[in-house]
């Protein structure tokens, strides 16, 4: 199914404008997503088998998760469990509604599977997104997965009021998502990753946990962190810091990266020479670097989402033995389209067996070499 994609669909998707593909294809999901026999013709051809996992506090059907940036407006939910997806990610929501930079602001680099974007957190606000998850949910279309949001800062809003302006979202949003991801890192809105310092960051989660903890009748929700791979360890040392009085139920690793690798081409080179944060393959050896490092600083007690260069069932192993529970995709399934979930979980439990690994969690961590201390809850 992958191969037909590349030789048939891709070519002629990749003729056109990406931003353009990338919005008639969630035009398509979100038609596909109101109607119940449309996502029950996408699951007979693209359902992932069961590889289950319980991850602070939450059952995932399978470790593979949509990325962040794909659906920032809960337009196609019910669609990405049809997909295959163990669990899906939407966002970044900001608390105003803004437009993002201007376009064009999304490049491929074909020859190195690569993406640059700098789309600056374009979406409706997070009072819209709280609207709309309430629409599924009324509507009974709610996804048999855990559907996670992400926070990131409204672009107008300063520094010293970040805190503020995350909490509003999250108070807004809490209702809705059963888990929720701090955005500190992305490279497209100016400043914003001055926010990874410790103190801001400190800030940030103490406002948000203040709402999450405020009913003691309520469970409190998971609250992640996405970090970026720029970060040297020192920094995301600080940041692990946080991570026991903050309560922070886990990270994920990693963003897009500022960094650029030797262009292969001058195709290639024009669109490194855009402005953005940079995902695909050319990720892949740095994230798997950082999700390493905090797993062997962490002992094993944080729980990973790893994210970065994930294509195939061997880039998810990497993540998974380098300490990941669980991995999401992005620029994979735009490279690799809608078959790759279920090829990858095929592909990881294959190496289970093979391994003989009696379940996913023994192989988090298995390739990072000593000793440590698994912990799947918050």
């Amino acid at each position: 199914m992958s191969w037909f994609y590349r030789s048939f669909i891709r070519p002629f998707l990749f003729a056109q404008e990406s931003e353009d593909v990338h919005n008639r294809t969630l035009s398509a999901l979100a038609l596909a997503s109101r109607h119940e026999t449309l996502c029950e013709a996408l699951e007979s051809f693209y359902a992932a088998p069961a590889l289950p996992s319980e991850i602070f506090g939450l059952h995932f059907p399978n470790p593979v998760g949509l990325a962040a940036g794909m659906d920032k407006h809960a337009a196609a939910l019910p669609a990405w469990a049809a997909l295959g997806f163990g669990f899906s990610e939407l966002g970044g929501v900001t608390w105003h509604p803004q437009a993002g930079n201007p376009a064009p602001r999304m490049f491929r680099a074909v020859a190195d599977e690569a993406l640059v974007n700098r789309m600056g957190f374009n979406n409706a606000g997070a009072r819209a997104m709280a609207g709309k998850l309430a629409g599924w949910r009324f509507l009974n279309r709610w996804p048999a997965h855990p559907v996670g949001v992400n926070l990131g800062k409204s672009k107008f809003t300063p520094l010293d009021e970040a805190s503020e302006d995350y909490a509003k979202s999250f108070k807004s949003l809490r209702p809705y998502a059963d888990f929720f991801v701090v955005n500190v890192s992305s490279p497209n809105t100016p400043n914003l990753r001055q926010l990874q310092d410790k103190q801001a960051l400190n800030e940030i989660l103490s406002a948000i946990q203040v709402l999450n903890r405020a009913d003691s009748l309520a469970t409190p929700k998971p609250i992640l962190v996405k970090i970026a791979p720029d970060l040297s360890f020192e920094a995301i040392d600080e940041i692990l810091a946080l991570i026991e009085p903050c309560r922070v139920a886990g990270l994920i690793a990693t963003n897009t990266t500022i960094a650029r690798p030797p262009a292969s081409n001058s195709r290639t080179q024009a669109v490194y020479s855009q402005t953005g944060g940079l995902s695909g393959r050319p990720l892949r050896s740095r994230s798997t670097e950082v999700i390493r490092h905090i797993y062997r600083q962490s002992k094993g007690a944080v729980p990973i989402v790893g994210v970065g260069g994930i294509f195939n069932a061997e880039d998810a192993w990497e993540k998974i033995t380098a300490g990941a529970s669980l991995i999401q995709i992005y620029t994979g399934l735009v490279f690799e389209g809608p078959a790759i979930v279920g090829d990858i979980v095929r592909g990881i439990k294959a190496r289970l067996r093979e391994e003989g690994f009696k379940n996913l969690q023994e192989a988090v961590g298995s390739g990072v070499g000593v000793s440590l201390q698994h912990s799947t809850t918050a």
